[in-house]
């Protein structure tokens, strides 16, 4: 069993691996799109940020994949059969976003874990093990996310191009702008991260002070305290005109550079501790399947060794994988500016926000690309390579019945040769 435990971790590892080359490109590509950074700079900023999210919080992703897709109830008799699934999940998933991150195109890795659960449950016990409602709610967060993201960031950006870009005088405009920007940004990525990283503050402060608080307090003090903070350096740095040889000479572009590589720090610390139990949750039930004998059924506890292997891994495919699909997001739908990264990465935080109001799985791959072509209208429609859509677009639609027709095709065979 050790010998299995060992082949699947390996395979953990490199569906995180492939995670990391695809899905946390998406957090920087905009940023490095735009030049707000180089891709060296984007590859230490995000890989520290996604490490740090997937071993701190990232325990508190979603719930199990394992429990949400098939009904691990019904494998209760059989948890060997059920190992055999988790395993062919995790090698479909990681073939297939190899596949994709090879031709630099972005998709999301939850379908993938989603198809590919679908797909050797339906060969182990039949159509009816399936929970086809999880099915239709991604099938809707699939439509619906890159629209909105895509409205926001249209509404968003045209707001700034006429009050701040398009105004004769555009430092004394962003200088009135400025607060209200400090506070749309950590706005909407404090209500993602803040409360994660205050929660044991607040618990401490409960249970061993004895001070009652509202749980939402200590994050609104911080998110405040930050505001006003950013917003006092960006009127300094906003004051110092004079041209340092930096990438940007542009005084305002250079100020939503700053911004933008803000929000595409808390993008993929968000990411790192929401989507890594896409690459870990097939192991930590395997784990929990071998400590108890039993299939999980009220969700997983995740190790923390689990949780740093899966960190470990998307740093690396980030690293050594993650410059095609970068480029793909950053550069090949349209050109980009920092003011115009800034608002595609501001939409895509709060469509994600949306959508977990609302219990609605997304993906970050479709809201960056629906920001990005929301900018693109109201630059102008003609600056949107279309090509480059049409692939992606494919990529999305066919990455469920890929992954799913996958994990089908490995279970089956794994059936035949061992049982």
């Amino acid at each position: 069993m050790l010998i299995t435990l060992l082949f699947v971790a390996l395979l953990a590892f490199y569906v995180a691996w492939n995670l990391g080359a695809n899905d946390v490109a998406n957090a920087m590509g905009t940023s490095v799109g735009s030049k707000a950074v180089t891709l060296k700079q984007a590859l230490i900023i995000a890989g520290v940020l996604e490490f740090t999210g997937a071993v701190l919080f990232g325990h508190e992703v979603t719930e199990t994949l394992a429990t949400k897709i098939a009904n691990p109830a019904l494998f209760a008799a059989t948890p060997q059969i059920f190992v055999t699934g988790m395993v062919t999940v995790l090698i479909s998933c990681g073939v297939w976003l190899q596949i994709a991150t090879s031709r630099g195109l972005p998709v999301s890795s939850s379908h993938a874990v989603v198809g590919a659960i679908a797909g050797f449950s339906w060969v182990a016990l039949g159509v009816g093990a399936i929970d086809w409602s999880s099915i239709g709610l991604i099938s809707i967060g699939w439509v619906l996310t890159p629209l909105i993201s895509g409205a926001i960031a249209a509404l968003f950006y045209s707001q700034i191009k006429h009050w701040i870009l398009d105004q004769p005088n555009q430092v004394v405009q962003l200088q009135e702008w400025i607060p209200w920007l400090s506070t749309a940004l950590l706005g909407v990525f404090g209500v993602i991260v803040l409360p994660s990283l205050t929660e044991p503050l607040t618990n401490f402060v409960i249970e061993q002070v004895g001070f009652t608080i509202p749980s939402h307090d200590i994050p609104l003090l911080m998110g405040a305290i930050a505001a006003v903070g950013l917003t006092i350096i960006s009127w300094r740095q906003l004051g110092d005109k004079r041209d340092k040889g930096e990438i940007l000479p542009n005084p305002v572009e250079r100020l939503f550079g700053r911004f933008q590589l803000l929000s595409a720090c808390f993008v993929a610390f968000a990411h790192g501790s929401n989507d890594v139990g896409n690459a870990i949750a097939p192991l930590a039930a395997i784990v929990y399947i071998n400590r108890t004998g039993s299939v999980p059924t009220d969700g997983i506890t995740i190790p923390l060794w689990i949780l740093i292997l899966g960190g470990a891994g998307i740093v690396g495919g980030l690293a050594v994988w993650g410059k095609k699909v970068i480029a793909t997001i950053g550069e090949n739908i349209i050109a980009l500016q920092p003011s115009s990264g800034f608002c595609a990465e501001l939409a895509t935080a709060t469509t994600i926000l949306i959508a977990s109001r609302l219990g609605l799985p997304v993906s970050t791959s479709h809201a960056l690309v629906g920001g990005v072509v929301g900018i693109g209208l109201v630059q102008n429609i003609k600056s949107i390579k279309f090509q480059t859509l049409k692939g992606i677009a494919a990529a999305w639609l066919i990455t469920i019945p890929v992954s799913a027709a996958l994990s089908a095709a490995i279970f089956s065979i794994a059936q035949i040769l061992f049982f």
